[in-house]
């Protein structure tokens, strides 16, 4: 499924975002026993510092997490001291591009290169076109940077135990799909910007497709901004997507914390899981990122104070969560903790 095709850039799907579903069974593999997915991460360094003290704080009990970033690290991260932390950590380890990537690295500035589907508002495309017209003015003071942004692969495979799950941005068949978006995957009335979905979700018919092609367990994805998981039936056999929202930025009403996607053999749940499901001896769970709220809408405000694209966009989001419920976060067999 692809949203309506509009004339705006950041509204529109770049042919080179697009990719068979087949292509994960040649796409780079990565083996670990326990991961955590990091899409959205959005240029918040507070976010980032939590998800390592996170890591460290689970392999101090003994079980080693391999950290997967899968795409739009970068986005509010306009100052130079905050793109060079952002990306100097992120590369170090395992990771795919998001449209963001795509774009700073791209010859010239063709937009966020968002693909943002025909019921968001119009002026929320414009201002992410202009977020990323700053974005790629600061990532031109970093030239080796943009070189290894532009070396990404646009997806991955986790192999966790003897299971494959598919790293995307955006779904099976674009960096910047919505395919995987919950308004797309559950019939619910919620898109990123507020505004009412169009009602078409993705097929029973093209997700049987997608899970054949490319031979996975599950999809994890992030791009669409809301968390949502949901199991399907493929073949007989329990398949997931499950598409993390932002870990930079807040998921729900009322809340500051971003969310990842933690996967592991351990069957156990870890304590602070919000939702998950095991598969095939693969346990899923959504993990809050707890960073320091204040200090992170204290920053936000004073890089993109009002006026600007930034604060038109996001600020309200940043502060007091997205008019979005923890309960429309599950569907299927995907358990709330």
């Amino acid at each position: 499924m692809s949203p309506l095709p509009v004339d705006a850039e950041g509204a529109s799907c770049s042919p080179h975002h697009r990719y068979a579903p087949s292509a994960l069974r040649n796409s780079p593999i990565t083996q670990a026993r326990t991961a955590y997915v990091i899409g959205g991460l959005y240029g918040n360094v507070f976010a980032l510092r939590e998800i390592l003290r996170m890591q460290q704080a689970e392999e101090r009990s003994g079980n080693r997490v391999s950290l997967v970033f899968n795409g739009d690290h970068n986005w509010f991260d306009i100052d130079a001291v905050s793109f060079e932390e952002i990306n100097t950590t992120v590369l170090k380890h395992t990771a795919i591009c998001g449209n963001v990537e795509f774009a700073i690295a791209a010859p010239e500035d063709v937009g966020c290169g968002c693909d943002y589907p025909s019921y968001v508002d119009p002026q929320v495309v414009d201002w992410s076109n202009e977020i990323m017209t700053q974005l790629r003015r600061t990532a031109t003071d970093f030239p080796d940077i943009v070189n290894q942004l532009g070396e990404l692969p646009m997806s991955r495979v986790l192999c966790v135990g003897d299971q494959r799950i598919g790293i995307v941005h955006g779904d099976a068949e674009s960096l910047s799909g919505w395919s995987f978006a919950v308004e797309c995957l559950s019939p619910v009335a919620a898109s990123c910007s507020g505004d009412l979905p169009s009602g078409q979700l993705t097929s029973e018919r093209e997700i049987e497709a997608f899970f054949r092609a490319a031979d996975v367990l599950a999809f994890a994805s992030s791009h669409t901004c809301l968390p949502h998981a949901r199991d399907f039936s493929v073949d007989g056999s329990q398949r997931l997507i499950i598409n993390n929202g932002a870990a930079g930025m807040a998921n729900f009403e009322g809340t500051t914390h971003g969310v990842i996607t933690r996967i592991s053999v351990d069957p156990t749940p870890p304590p602070d899981s919000l939702y998950g499901v095991a598969i095939a001896g693969v346990r899923f769970d959504a993990l809050p990122v707890h960073f320091d709220a204040a200090a992170w809408i204290d920053q936000f405000a004073r890089v993109w104070p009002a006026g600007t694209p930034a604060h038109h966009s996001y600020f309200d989001r940043v502060k007091h969560g997205p008019n979005y419920a923890l309960a429309r976060a599950v569907s299927g067999n995907v358990s709330l903790a």
